[in-house]
Parts: C-alpha cells; sequence; structure tokens
C-alpha cells in the first residue's frame, strides 16, 4: 500500500473497530479531516489519530427525492465540533425535517459488508 492511501485506510479500519477517529497536528493542535499524511496549509507530517467527539451541526442539506418518498435521502455537510466539515446523510429522521444548524451526532453503521459513517439528530 502506498503512503498516501495509508491514511483512509487507517480510517475504514478504525471505522471497522467501531471507533469515528480523525486526524490531529501535534504541533499546531488543528483537527484534519479527510484522512491525509501531511497537515493542509503547514505541510507538518505530524498527525495522530484522536478519537471524535461526534458532535456536529448541519452546514448545508440537499434532498435527493426518488419516485417512492421512502427511498429519498439526503446529502448534509456537517461541521464536527473539532472543526473540519465533512460530507455524510443523516439517517433517523424523515428527509423534510432535516435542516441547516441541526444538532447532529456521529453513528457507525453497516452498510452491506462496509462501515458507514452518518449522523443521527443529536
Amino acid at each position: 500500500m502506498t503512503r498516501m492511501l495509508q491514511p483512509e485506510a487507517e480510517w475504514r479500519a478504525h471505522l471497522a473497530e467501531g471507533r469515528f477517529m480523525i486526524q490531529r497536528s501535534r504541533s499546531t493542535g488543528s483537527h484534519v479531516f479527510y484522512p491525509r499524511v501531511m497537515e493542509p496549509g503547514t505541510g507538518a507530517e505530524d498527525l495522530e489519530w484522536v478519537s471524535a467527539s461526534g458532535a456536529a451541526t448541519v452546514h448545508a442539506v440537499t434532498i435527493v427525492r426518488k419516485k417512492d418518498p421512502a427511498d429519498s435521502y439526503s446529502v448534509v455537510l456537517v461541521d464536527l465540533a473539532e472543526g473540519p466539515r465533512l460530507m455524510s446523510r443523516v439517517d433517523g429522521v424523515p428527509v423534510d425535517d432535516i435542516h441547516i444548524g441541526m444538532a447532529v451526532r456521529a453513528s457507525i453503521i453497516q452498510e452491506g459488508d462496509k462501515p458507514l459513517l452518518v449522523f443521527v439528530p443529536a
């Protein structure tokens, strides 16, 4: 496995163990997501894995509507309490109830044979 692929593989391994981990720079204290080999902006290569709180706020939302409304789903950008923004979906609530500013928390589910990070209402 190349060095560029290792951070994502490590992140997915943490998810498979039921842990939501993100990276933090030891030198700046900044949290980083998507998994990387160096901190954006500084180039610092001192990233370590830390547990994410799971707390987040919906920053943006769109609803993918299907012919059968039960099959509709959300695509959201969430701001983690630690700072990074990531894309996911919100489960456990009707899609029309999802809104910008909504407090959510991370949840790891199994979808097929892979763990998936989603968010649910806090």
